[in-house]
């Protein structure tokens, strides 16, 4: 007959090879939540046309507070320099 303490034992090694079982589910779970998160992010970006400055720009706004702001005008590294030079050109 098997004392108190034997079952409890063994309701204990139980419960530990669940626990690791469900931390492995856990892990899997949130690995493969994280790639289809990073995929719809992906899929967002390229869906919006946007370049990586672009989107750092929007990224910037939202941090400041202006989520759902969208830029007027999105300005390229080339286009501030076609201004720097019209500008130069001009003095």
């Amino acid at each position: 007959m098997a004392t108190k303490l034997e079952r409890l034992g063994e309701e204990l090694e139980k419960a530990r090879v669940k626990y690791a079982e469900w931390g492995r589910r856990v892990k899997d779970l949130e690995e493969r939540y994280s790639e289809e998160e990073n995929s719809v992010i992906h899929t967002m970006v390229h869906a919006a046309n946007l370049t990586p400055e672009q989107l750092a720009q929007i990224i910037a706004m939202a941090t400041q507070g202006n989520v759902g702001a969208y830029p007027e005008r999105m300005v390229s590294e080339n286009e501030d320099y076609e201004e720097e030079d019209r500008y130069n050109d001009e003095t």
